[in-house]
C-alpha cells in the first residue's frame, strides 16, 4: 500500500512538473509567434515596469516629504502605464495570454514540488491522563475572544482551573504558572497572543509538563504551523478529552523562550514606540525614513554558526525555519516545528536599484540571506538593542544569543485538527525539469543529502 501511495504521488509530481514546463513553453510561444520580435518587447517592459514600481515603493518607505510623494506616485503609475501600454497598442489580450500560461506554470510547479517533497510525519503520542490542568486567559487577546467564544466556561466544564488576568494591571505570566506547578498543575494552557504562550510555555518545558495553546491571540502563528482551527478557539479545548502529544522544538533568545520568532532591526525599532499599538501603518511609515537610510538607522552584525552577516539592516530569527522566505508574511508557515535548526534571514537593501532587484530576484536577491543555524550571536555599536520577541517590544544587551532547545516542549494538541498543509518549497526549475524528464531518484537523493 505505501509503495503504491508514493507511486502514484510520484506520477502525479511528475505530471504536474510536465504541465508547469509545458505551461511556461506556451508563455514565450505566445508571445513569440502572435508578436513576432515584439513579444520579447512585451517581456522586458513588464520587467522593466516591475523594476520601477519596487523603485517607487523604496522612495515612498525611505524618504519623507516630495521624494516620498513621487515615489508613491511612480508605485502606482509603473503598472497603470503598462495596463493603457498594452491596451492601446492592441496587446492586451496577448499579455492576457502569456500571463495565464505562466500562472498556470506556477500553480503547476508548486503543486509538482509540493507532492515531490519526501514528507515526514510528527511523531504523536497518545495523549497523558490530566487530572488537574491549569490554563491562563487573557480576556483582552484577539479582541476578546475569551469571552465571545466562552473559553472560560467551556475549559472549567471539562475540569480545568482557569486564571484569569486582569488587562488592568501589570502580571508576572511566568510566575503565576510555576505557582501552579507547585499547587500540583499538570498540565498548563494559555489563552492569549504568542508571547504570553511563550512565557508558560518555557515553565512547562521547565517542569517536562504538557501544554495547551487555545488560540485566542490576534495571529496565533504557533497555533497555526501546530495545525490548529484559528477559526474555533473552543475546538483546542478538546485535547484535553480527545487528545495526542507532540514533542516540538523551543526558541531561546538571550534565556528567553520564544515560539515564533525574534526580530532585530527595523521592525524591533518600530514595535517599540509607544504609538505603534494604536496606529501600526501610520507609525511605520513615519519612521521607516530614518531607520532605513537616516540617522536613525541601526545596523547589525550576526555570527550564524561559523557564517558572519555584515551591516544588515533586519534579522529575523525563527523557531524552526519558514518554507519559503518569498512568502514571509502573515500567511507564511513552518513545515515543521521539530527539525532542530533555527531559520535565519537577512535583509541589507542600500538604495532603489537594491531594492528593485529583491523585487524581481526574490530569495535570490543580493539583498536577502536566507539560512538555517544552530546558533545566532547578534552585535551592534550600542551596548543594547531593541528586540522584537514574538510581537513583544523589548530591550536586550549586547551580544544578543539565539539558540533552540531540540524536542523541549511537550505540546497537546486535538486528535481531530486541520493539521498543517504541505506548503511547497521555494521555486527551482532546475528541479522541476529534472522531476518532469524523470530525473526524480537523483534529485530526491540530492535533497536528502542537502
Amino acid at each position: 500500500m505505501t509503495r503504491t501511495r508514493n507511486s502514484d504521488g510520484s506520477t502525479a509530481a511528475r505530471l504536474l512538473a510536465c504541465g508547469a514546463v509545458l505551461a511556461a513553453v506556451g508563455a514565450v510561444v505566445v508571445l513569440l509567434l502572435a508578436l513576432g520580435g515584439r513579444g520579447l518587447l512585451i517581456i522586458g517592459v513588464g520587467l522593466l515596469g516591475l523594476i520601477v514600481c519596487a523603485a517607487g515603493v523604496w522612495w515612498f518607505l525611505a524618504h519623507h516629504g516630495v521624494v516620498r510623494l513621487f515615489g508613491a506616485l511612480i508605485a502606482v503609475a509603473a503598472p497603470v502605464t503598462l495596463l493603457v501600454l498594452f491596451t492601446q497598442g492592441g496587446l492586451w489580450l496577448t499579455a492576457l495570454s502569456s500571463s495565464l500560461c505562466w500562472g498556470t506554470s506556477l500553480v503547476c510547479a508548486r503543486a509538482a514540488l509540493r507532492r515531490s517533497r519526501p514528507q515526514r510525519a510528527k511523531p504523536v503520542r497518545p495523549a497523558p491522563r490530566v487530572l488537574r490542568p491549569v490554563i491562563i486567559m487573557n480576556p483582552k487577546s484577539g479582541d476578546g475572544k475569551v469571552g465571545r467564544f466562552g473559553l472560560v466556561e467551556q475549559a472549567e466544564e471539562l475540569g480545568a482551573r482557569v486564571i484569569l488576568l486582569d488587562p488592568s494591571a501589570e502580571t508576572d505570566v511566568a510566575a503565576l504558572a510555576r505557582q501552579a506547578v507547585a499547587e500540583g498543575a499538570d498540565l498548563l494552557g494559555v489563552a492569549g497572543g504568542d508571547g504570553t504562550q511563550a512565557l508558560v510555555a518555557a515553565v512547562a518545558a521547565e517542569h517536562d509538563l504538557p501544554f495547551l495553546v487555545v488560540c485566542a491571540g490576534t495571529r496565533n502563528h504557533f497555533a497555526m504551523d501546530l495545525g490548529l482551527d484559528r477559526s474555533d478557539p473552543a475546538s483546542c479545548l478538546d485535547a484535553l478529552t480527545d487528545g495526542e502529544e507532540l514533542r516540538v522544538d523551543l526558541g531561546d533568545v538571550a534565556g528567553r523562550a520564544f515560539v515564533n520568532t525574534v526580530s532585530f532591526g527595523v521592525y524591533a525599532d518600530v514595535v517599540r514606540r509607544p504609538e505603534y499599538r494604536d496606529d501600526k501603518a501610520g507609525t511605520a511609515l513615519s519612521l521607516m525614513p530614518d531607520l532605513l537610510v537616516g540617522e536613525g538607522v541601526r545596523r547589525l552584525d550576526a555570527r550564524v554558526d561559523d557564517t558572519t552577516l555584515v551591516s544588515q539592516q533586519a534579522l529575523l530569527v525563527s523557531n524552526n525555519p519558514y518554507v519559503s522566505p518569498d512568502d514571509l508574511s502573515g500567511g507564511a508557515r513552518r513545515p515543521r516545528l521539530d527539525s532542530g535548526e533555527l531559520g535565519v534571514l537577512g535583509i541589507r537593501v542600500e538604495g532603489a536599484a537594491q531594492a528593485a532587484e529583491l523585487a524581481v530576484r526574490g530569495s535570490q536577491s543580493t539583498g536577502l540571506t536566507v539560512m538555517t543555524a544552530q546558533r545566532v550571536e547578534v552585535t551592534c555599536e550600542t551596548h543594547e538593542i531593541p528586540v522584537a520577541v514574538d510581537g513583544e517590544a523589548l530591550q536586550m544587551p549586547t551580544p544578543v544569543v539565539c539558540t533552540l532547545r531540540a524536542g523541549a516542549l511537550r505540546v497537546l494538541v486535538p486528535r481531530d485538527r486541520p493539521g498543517v498543509p504541505v506548503p511547497a518549497p521555494p521555486l527551482n526549475w532546475r528541479r522541476l525539469i529534472d522531476l518532469a524528464f524523470g530525473r526524480t531518484e537523483r534529485t530526491s537523493q540530492g535533497d536528502l543529502r542537502a
